[in-house]
């Protein structure tokens, strides 16, 4: 696909030798791979043509104090918890309050940490969420300027989440930022991170995050992404996560907004009694389009993921999800369980959904499997026999068939906010 316009992205100079580098590797790769098509297995039914022929500018930094004040009255701004903001890719001391961690963990700007500690970051920074095989993961590595840096420390525990805020400003002109963040969780350590991805105001703008993690034996990640954009964002999120023994990783995916969304997930449970769970919940309508492409790959034995993901599709709505299971020869005393649901509450929303086994083991348990469909018009009727009306009737369904992703989320503010925006959601005012 043509690359025309992306040549005016200059790779960054800072960091270490390693980095610029890396930089100029992923850059070349990305040249080569050029954008996907829908020729492309994985990428069947979504054209990022949009992305690539749009001249996306380099996003510029905006002030903090101008940010604050919108910040204050959005919904998902604040969550009662420490919080590290990114602003147009960039870390924001100024919107940032870190106070309440611990001493054991450690957050900061990732540029920052590029030039005092170098050296603890190479063997980490994009060796989970590899380049060479992807043109997103490619492009954000290339220009890779700053993120965050999420360091937790053996045994530590973070009881209260910390919220990894990206906020958008446009400005007008239509722009693209490639934040990266990357946690690191010791030994035994236990944390829970909120990543949000909010969009301040209207305008074209194209946001390519990755996010890597590496959980040392023994430690317990309980992650959720929030992607909450404008209806004219394009969005690209990666999170790819290495698992050492015995680890465990909670994920919840969250989309509720955007244009053009594509979330994936790569987990590697590389150390023997690791397990994953990975849920998610996409909210769809108008004439958007989500797209969720997850890989569970079991590389040792007696390691147990489930996975259930589910949707809620409205107007012209598109959703995708592609779900994959990988079981190595090695990966014995597999039990591994895929679920997709989907709900459709127009006829002319789509869904094309793809749960996909691989096994190369003989001593595994997995299933997995999808269904499509509309609200039970039989559970309609009796709620109407009990004299409510038919509107709220399939409201009422609707919400309870999103509750069981909202009730697995631990922290209770987020899981109250989200109720509030379902139900607004699919209130009178919800758009066709």
């Amino acid at each position: 696909m043509n690359l025309t316009g992306w040549s005016r992205f200059e790779l960054p100079r800072s960091g270490p030798v390693w980095m610029r580098r890396l930089r100029e590797a992923a850059r070349g790769r990305f040249e080569e791979l050029g954008f996907p098509t829908s020729r492309v297995e994985e990428w069947k039914y979504t054209n990022v043509a949009p992305i690539a022929r749009t001249a996306f500018q380099p996003a510029a930094e905006v002030p903090s104090g101008e940010l604050a004040e919108k910040l204050a009255g959005m919904r998902f701004a604040d969550l009662g918890a420490p919080r590290v903001v990114v602003v147009n890719g960039r870390y924001s001391a100024e919107l940032s309050s870190a106070d309440g961690l611990p001493e054991g963990v450690q957050v900061s700007s990732l540029s920052k940490a590029l030039e005092t500690e170098p050296e603890s970051l190479q063997p980490h920074l994009a060796r989970c969420a590899p380049y060479e095989n992807h043109a997103f993961i490619a492009l954000n590595t290339a220009l890779l300027e700053d993120g965050v840096l999420v360091r937790i420390a053996h045994r530590c525990v973070l009881n209260s989440p910390l919220y990894l805020l990206h906020v958008t400003g446009v400005n007008g002109s239509a722009v693209a930022w490639h934040p990266r963040t990357l946690v690191l969780a010791g030994r035994d350590s236990q944390a829970r991170i909120i990543e949000g991805y909010l969009g301040l105001e209207e305008g074209v703008c194209f946001s390519n995050a990755v996010t890597e993690a590496v959980l040392g034996e023994g430690a317990v990640l309980d992650y959720t992404k929030l992607e909450v954009e404008t209806d004219q964002a394009f969005h690209f999120g990666a999170l790819h996560v290495w698992q050492g023994r015995a680890s465990s990783l909670h994920s919840h995916s969250l989309a509720l907004g955007g244009r053009l969304v594509r979330n994936e997930i790569g987990v590697v449970l590389a150390g023997e009694g690791a397990e994953a769970t990975l849920n998610g919940l996409y909210l769809v309508t108008g004439e958007r389009h989500i797209d969720n492409y997850t890989t569970l790959d079991h590389a040792q034995p007696h390691c147990p993921s489930r996975e259930l993901y589910k949707g809620i599709l409205d107007g012209k709505a598109h959703a995708v999800f592609h779900g994959r299971i990988i079981v190595r020869p090695e990966a014995q005393k597999t039990d591994a369980i895929q679920r997709n649901k989907n709900l459709l509450l127009s006829a002319e929303a789509v869904i094309n959904t793809k749960p996909q086994l691989e096994i190369y083991a003989d001593d595994v348990r997995c299933t997995h499997g999808a269904t499509v469909g509309q609200v039970d018009p039989e559970a309609v009727f009796y709620l109407r026999s009990r004299g409510i009306a038919a509107e709220q009737a399939r409201s009422l369904l609707t919400q309870a068939f999103a509750s069981e992703i909202l009730e697995r989320l631990q922290f209770e503010p987020l899981r109250r906010r989200l109720r509030e925006t379902l139900a607004c959601w699919l209130g009178p005012a919800r758009r066709p």
